[in-house]
């Protein structure tokens, strides 16, 4: 009996995928890590010690997520010698659907290269012009990446919520705290397109929304001086969800950082106090991007994007009329369930996303 051709290419992919996640020098840093950690002094710099403790439990992750498939792999290549009776046709087709899955993920946990990857996220929406059609339309991003978030098993917090003037949102800041957030998520900046029948236009007519979408790095482990007197710190009553037992008090925070004119908000929390140490890490995030883009020479195509959230700019479109259909601009993918798309389902997306700039970076 000739063996399966699938289980063969997953053989060949799975090895060209240990050879990028190279083990050995993770496991080399590992040991290192590990001997740092019995020094008495180790957690004298706490934030050096958790950056090196927090590398650790993902190495070890990474590491035991190569073993685990592995064995998954001995285990289909016994089975597949029994693949012909048909007691184990059904054992070896589940396992070798698994198996796929498996090592699909693993060619995009592969890709991460840059050292932002491993990081948590902060993600921001933002309408574009047209009011209450965008605004809508940014909810329902909102929805999207909530669903997706859960999908991943990741866990996230909504730092600002401003509600929309008759419906949808004016703008939304999330925090998404989970192995390689970033490094998914920063597949989604960009602005996004949608094409619908307006629930809010009496005549029933076609509208075209835009919404950008922005994602920035957790900045937590790195120096960015910020200086107070750099700052405008404002307060105001908190509004929208949760708003409604604050209202007495100004526990919200708004920091307008004066140097750059980046400004956050943070309402999320009962106490004042607790909302500008959020929204100063929120800034901390924010000016760790500004100033990395900045080195990398980006910065002014940076603004442009952030300034035209508008047609010509989009990286995905999503038609719910005159037909169905999502189209990511940049790597070509696309589907005719945009329902299961807004439902959360974007990982063809970002992968194809992922895999276009591995192998760009390759090339350079």
């Amino acid at each position: 009996m000739a063996k399966d051709t699938r289980l063969i290419e997953l053989e060949k992919k799975f090895s060209e995928i240990k050879e990028l996640f190279d083990v050995e020098r993770k496991k080399r840093e590992i040991e290192e890590i590990e001997r740092k950690a019995q020094s008495p002094d180790f957690w004298n710099d706490r934030a050096n010690a958790q950056k090196l403790m927090g590398r650790l439990k993902l190495y070890k992750k990474d590491i035991e997520t190569i073993k685990r498939v592995e064995e998954e792999l001995q285990y289909l290549e016994e089975l597949e010698e029994l693949r012909e009776e048909e007691e184990f046709q059904r054992e070896y087709e589940k396992e070798l659907a698994k198996l796929q899955k498996d090592v699909e993920e693993l060619e995009i946990k592969a890709l991460f290269r840059d050292e932002d990857d491993t990081k948590n996220a902060i993600l921001s929406i933002h309408p574009g012009a047209g009011g209450t059609e965008s605004q809508d339309w940014a909810e329902m991003l909102m929805r999207m990446y909530l669903r997706w978030i859960e999908r991943k098993g990741f866990k996230y917090k909504i730092i600002d919520l401003q509600p929309g003037d008759v419906a949808g949102i004016k703008d939304v800041t999330i925090f998404v705290e989970g192995d390689y957030a970033y490094g998914y998520l920063k597949a989604e900046r960009g602005v996004h397109r949608l094409v619908r029948i307006s629930p809010f236009d009496a005549n029933q007519r076609r509208h075209t929304s835009f919404a950008s979408v922005f994602v920035y790095p957790e900045a937590e482990d790195v120096e960015v001086e910020i200086k107070e007197d750099e700052l405008k710190i404002d307060t105001f009553r908190s509004s929208g969800p949760g708003g409604q037992h604050m209202q007495k008090n100004e526990t919200a925070v708004r920091i307008t950082h004066i140097p750059t004119g980046i400004v956050v908000t943070c309402q999320s929390e009962r106490s004042q106090h607790q909302n500008k140490t959020i929204a100063l890490k929120i800034l901390k995030a924010r000016l760790y991007n500004y100033y990395k883009e900045k080195e990398k020479e980006k910065l002014e195509d940076v603004e442009k994007e952030k300034g035209d959230i508008a047609w010509g700019n989009q990286i995905r479109s999503y038609i719910l009329h005159p037909y169905k259909m999502v189209k990511d601009h940049r790597t070509g993918v696309e589907t005719g369930n945009p329902n299961a798309v807004l439902d959360g389902e974007i990982d063809d997306f970002i992968k194809a996303f992922l895999l276009m700039q591995g192998k760009k970076a390759l090339k350079s």
